[in-house]
């Protein structure tokens, strides 16, 4: 058969450069094309994580990550999210991830801090959140966290400095003069603490005052808890103010060297009457460090 097609071959250098513009506007295109489907996932994992969706949104996040895995805001919004999960150490893991990645992401030096300290690692929730004040140093006076922090690990005199200067923004905190009381009684003596006592007026959540008088010597552990059982509050504000009242009852036992009495009222903190904030977090971590010892 005499086929009459005509095939127009044109010269191999066009073809060549046709070919290389081609490969170039594909990869163009796909790498577009990746980036927008990056964005859209972290997007929809953040709307999922709004509706409550947890689950769908770490699917989301995953595939994410998975797309372009030298993306640190993958590993950021995933990390946050296995945070509200209470998967600490999967959030550490991502946290540090998204470090490596941009290493003067201060917030995230924040945000792995607090799940270190919810995982026991007081000495590595210490070094984040100082990187991360090394960064902000404006935020110092209010963070208080990283007060809580340093008493666990140990460093009671960083965390007598920080409790004072959180003091210098929230001056009507009974909270704040117990973990200061708390870091000089450890570092000096229970006299020293009680003599250095930060003054405090003002803080009317139900039993702070009866709390701070515990710890002026002026009440007993039953004024606490009566005055946290009394009132016309709710069931979930009358939790809430046991919950307060056994914590730190049973932290001046604890620092009063009564460990007995101690271990009991934090044990009911973070189990009987466990709240869902930093705080119960706090409880929580105590616990379970008696339960090791």
């Amino acid at each position: 058969m005499i086929c009459d097609w005509q095939f127009d071959f044109r010269p191999p250098r066009l073809w060549k450069r046709l070919l290389v513009f081609l490969f170039v506007g594909i990869s163009c295109v796909l790498s577009l094309a990746t980036a927008e489907t990056v964005d859209g996932l972290l997007t929809q994992s953040q709307t999922a994580q709004r509706k409550g969706n947890l689950g769908d949104a770490l699917i989301l996040a995953t595939k994410a990550a998975s797309l372009e895995p030298t993306n640190a805001q993958c590993y950021y919004v995933r990390g946050r999210l296995y945070a509200e999960d209470r998967q600490s150490a999967k959030a550490v893991a991502d946290f540090d991830k998204a470090l490596s990645l941009e290493p003067r992401a201060a917030e995230i030096y924040q945000l792995r801090g607090i799940e270190q300290f919810k995982l026991s690692r007081f000495k590595e929730s210490c070094a984040d959140f100082d990187k991360f004040l090394g960064f902000a140093p404006q935020r110092a006076a209010q963070h208080w966290q990283r007060g809580i922090s340093c008493y666990y690990a140990g460093r009671f005199e960083d965390g007598r400095k920080q409790f004072e200067l959180h003091q210098t923004v929230n001056p009507n905190d009974v909270e704040n003069a117990a973990w200061h009381f708390l870091c000089v009684a450890r570092s000096a003596g229970l006299a020293n603490a009680r003599t250095s006592l930060l003054p405090v007026s003002g803080d009317s959540r139900v039993p702070m005052t009866q709390i701070y008088a515990l710890f002026a010597g002026k009440a007993k552990a039953d004024d606490v808890l009566a005055a946290a059982k009394g009132g016309y509050a709710s069931p979930a504000q009358i939790n809430r103010q046991l919950f307060y009242a056994h914590l730190y009852v049973g932290l001046y036992y604890e620092a009063s060297g009564n460990e007995k009495l101690a271990a009991k009222h934090i044990r009911q903190a973070a189990e009987e009457y466990k709240v869902d904030d930093y705080m119960g977090e706090v409880a929580r971590v105590h616990a379970a460090l008696l339960k090791g010892n």
